[in-house]
């Protein structure tokens, strides 16, 4: 018996049927099927409803767009469960097969070995710690990206960015992205930032809406030192995978590092990822 935590986009139509036949598929194979109660009680599941934590599950199955992935990677908070996504979003860069192939793709992933039947792809997480005036560090992981971002309309921030413990620059902005391989074709990329290789470990530092001489990315490589000081009064926030965490006052840090944990995906084939990005964006034959 095998212990799925299903996570599951709150609004869209496609996912309620998916669920019943889930639920029907695992219940009579004898595995045990959960969700979390906001996921539940949105599908009208609260039957599935449970507080168990999601670093119990044997795999997580998450019906859903990117964003939907990013949520179910934030539960796992960096255990080592496989993830397989199906896609009922629209880009999908992280999920694996569509609606059409979820139950036979689930099956494979519980029946299966991995290397025989399916493929990890393990994909570098983003350490985050924030130390703030007075109070103690808090650490978050991120798949994608974290982003110091101005919190006023109108105006930008200074950050101070600093490599290997020396000043690089100082950053008048509308934020700094610090993503990672995988988040560099999300938000990284939508600031001009350049398409990395998931392969690689690395961060990638961009500049939003800078107001600056230099406006350029940078890619650090994993060994190398990274932190951010604010510089000035204005507040700061900072988000983590699109959600806004903490907010950051005058001479507060944050440093960023590799995390020692990854997050792993089911793959049925190795991954392609550059024939992915020239599909999302229509490239020419």
């Amino acid at each position: 018996m095998a212990n799925v935590l299903v996570v599951a986009h709150h609004t869209r139509s496609e996912v309620a049927p998916l669920l019943a036949q889930l639920r029907d598929t695992l219940t009579r194979d004898g595995h045990h099927m959960w969700m979390c109660s906001a996921d539940a009680r949105a599908h009208s599941m609260v039957d599935l409803s449970s507080d168990r934590d999601a670093s119990d599950a044997d795999l997580v199955v998450v019906l859903g767009g990117d964003g939907t992935v990013l949520r179910a990677i934030s539960m796992l908070n960096g255990a080592p469960v496989p993830v397989l996504g199906v896609n009922v979003g629209v880009l999908g860069y992280l999920t694996e097969v569509g609606i059409e192939g979820a139950i036979a793709a689930v099956h494979q992933s519980l029946s299966g070995k991995p290397d025989t039947d399916y493929i990890v792809d393990q994909r570098m997480l983003l350490q985050v710690s924030v130390s703030k005036k007075d109070q103690p560090s808090t650490v978050w992981r991120a798949l994608n990206e974290a982003v110091l971002e101005k919190q006023q309309s109108g105006h930008t921030v200074w950050i101070d960015v600093a490599v290997n413990h020396e000043l690089f620059e100082r950053y008048s902005a509308d934020g700094v992205i610090v993503a990672t391989p995988t988040g560099s074709t999300a938000y990284s990329m939508s600031a001009r930032g350049p398409v990395v290789s998931p392969r690689h470990r690395a961060l990638i530092v961009t500049p939003v809406s800078p107001h600056m001489n230099f406006d350029r990315s940078l890619v650090l490589g994993p060994d190398e030192h990274l932190s951010m000081t604010v510089a000035g009064t204005r507040p700061v926030d900072v988000s983590i995978d699109g959600r806004r965490v903490v907010s950051l006052a005058e001479g507060d840090v944050v440093t960023f590092s590799p995390d020692s944990c990854m997050a792993h995906f089911i793959r049925f084939a190795p991954p392609k990822f550059h024939q992915i990005l020239r599909s999302k964006f229509g490239l020419s034959e």
